[in-house]
């Protein structure tokens, strides 16, 4: 008699074995009981202290200390890198099981690596390096040897890579431990964070919206303090949209600064040179770490592993630490009005930089910026999806609900048609650069509305512009979203196309209270290759909201 079942697709299969694998590189005692898992829970953060995995030290080591603290830490031996490792070893796992953020884990690897680091330290030698014994965690998109880069696609599952990326080289010599690995969306090409193999990562602040993409998994892993240092990759927005849903610090530097190289994106080599070029950068919780990051990377010259990196060491580039700045404020990309607290946001923040002394004036840029992002996402397909779909089809992997509508194989463009994009972004490069003849940087939105429902992240035009121009942007957390923010009505005034239609009724079509709790960010940008004037401008505007904050607190 013939069975009724129906065999499962192949990329099924698939994801079976890989969740069963992530299950048994996880210890026993680490694995959550289902009372210690609120039903219905909308915020995680408190699961970490109460469920009891972690003991008194382990919660101290993970919650007290940023990365360059635990640096410090672990070279004059005050702590030990197998004790830190193993602390966020098991906060991530605990992470994992509340968000889904992790793809590779490499816990037994790490512990390793830390033990053979404390007995560096413990026999008088130097510290390997300025990282020596922090445990950091990596974007799926990272190559690890003996370790899957699936990005979440059944074709690349099970296929260990054969070598490292070089920034994960860099990391390794510089001393980190590196422990996992993070979630990501399919194709790379969403704003939230789904696929099939791995599933969907929540948002541990509120899991009604969205962690973000693409290295949603990593923002979500550090928002419970699962990560003390994280390194994502951006070409949309896939570093700084994350950073926002967390509450996080992020940074996605200019192109040629920070290693690219050995990165897996489903994509043939060089094809992002052909389009819109990737970066890698990092995702902290605090401005310091954002660069101790870029300090440490800088001094493993690793322009001598990848040849796109200039070369320059960080304390030679140009700061704006020290010299009376020009701050600008950008309010709209002219292609999607912002939500009234965004704007209030932008009024919030740049009267708190005024208090401080530093000059803040108005800026419009729409001539420039409103041209950026139909042009970022036609370089971001120049190759017309055609290698990704062919390691979907080959599974027989279907899209993921938000893709499905949003992306088909394309015929490749023409030598010519590149070039006439290529042309057109040479063009905007060069009016563009007259902003920097009035401000040292400028503040603008994230995106044009608070962190929204899971799959319903609207246009990406204020985060892939700066991809599209090449200048390092980064992310400053502000606030949560509060009642007093659902106040205000959209512009009576004319909508301005299809994306600013849709981001309007995340305002007059939803809920507002959803919104409540969810983190309120502004994104700071400097000119081409400037990360180190970039850093100390998001310092000084961090320092000013920080200070108000502490004179408030101090008076209640």
């Amino acid at each position: 008699m013939a069975s009724n079942q129906q065999i499962p697709p192949k990329w099924q299969l698939i994801s079976w074995q890989k969740k069963d694998e992530q299950r048994a590189r996880i210890p026993s005692d680490w694995i959550l009981s289902h009372d210690q898992v609120p039903p219905e829970a909308m915020n995680y953060l408190h699961v970490p202290r109460a469920c009891g995995i972690l003991n008194e030290e382990e919660l101290r080591l993970t919650e007290t200390y940023d990365a360059t603290g635990l640096a410090e830490a672990i070279r004059k031996r005050a702590v030990k890198s197998f004790d830190v490792v193993r602390a966020f070893c098991k906060r991530a796992a605990i992470a994992h099981q509340l968000t889904n953020c992790l793809t590779e884990i490499f816990f037994e690897d790490a512990l390793k690596r830390a033990k053979e680091l404390d007995d560096h330290l413990a026999s008088g030698k130097s510290p390997v390096g300025p990282l020596h014994g922090v445990p950091v965690s990596l974007k799926d998109t990272f190559k690890v040897k003996g370790y899957d880069a699936s990005i979440g696609l059944a074709a690349l599952c099970f296929k260990p890579s054969e070598e490292n990326s070089v920034l994960v080289d860099v990391l390794i010599n510089a001393g980190a431990v590196l422990y996992c690995k993070t979630n990501v969306p399919q194709t790379l090409a969403a704003l939230d964070s789904h696929n099939n193999i791995f599933g969907r990562t929540l948002n541990p602040l509120n899991t009604a919206v969205t962690a973000g993409g693409s290295s949603g998994g990593e923002a979500a892993l550090m928002g419970l303090r699962g990560s003390i240092l994280g390194v994502g990759t951006d070409v949309g927005g896939s570093i700084r949209v994350p950073a926002m849903c967390e509450g996080l610090y992020g940074v996605k530097p200019s192109w040629e600064r920070v290693p690219y190289a050995g990165q897996e994106s489903g994509s043939k080599p060089a094809v992002a040179k052909l389009g819109a070029s990737p970066s890698a950068g990092p995702l902290a919780h605090t401005m310091r770490d954002i660069e101790f990051f870029f300090k440490v990377v800088s001094d493993q010259k690793p322009w001598e592993l990848d040849p796109d990196v200039v070369p320059g060491s960080w304390n030679t580039l140009s700061s704006a630490v020290g010299k009376q700045l020009r701050i600008g404020v950008v309010r709209r990309d002219g292609v999607i009005e912002p939500h009234p607290p965004i704007l209030r946001l932008l009024d919030e923040v740049a009267g708190k930089i005024r208090k401080t002394g530093i000059e803040v004036v108005e800026m419009d840029i729409t001539p420039v910026f409103s041209q950026c992002q139909s042009l970022a996402n036609a370089l971001m397909g120049v190759e017309g999806g055609n290698a990704m779909f062919d390691l979907l089809e080959s599974y027989d992997e279907p899209l993921s609900p938000w893709i499905k509508p949003r992306m088909r194989r394309k015929e490749p463009l023409s030598f010519e048609q590149i070039r006439e994009l290529q042309a057109r972004r040479l063009q905007l490069q060069t009016v563009a650069l007259q902003i920097w003849r009035e401000v040292d940087a400028f503040i603008c939105p994230v995106a044009p509305h608070p962190v929204p429902e899971i799959d319903k992240y609207n246009g990406a035009s204020y985060t892939s512009s700066f991809v599209l121009l090449d200048y390092p942007a980064g992310t400053i957390p502000v606030r949560m979203f509060e009642k007093k923010d659902i106040e205000g009505e959209m512009p009576d005034s004319k909508v301005l196309g299809s994306w600013d239609k849709r981001n309007r009724e995340l305002w007059t079509n939803v809920d507002r209270s959803v919104y409540l709790g969810t983190p309120l960010c502004v994104q700071v940008v400097a000119p081409k290759l400037e990360e180190r004037r970039l850093c100390g401008a998001m310092k000084i505007i961090d320092d000013a909201l920080r200070t108000e904050e502490k004179i408030v607190s101090s008076k209640l």
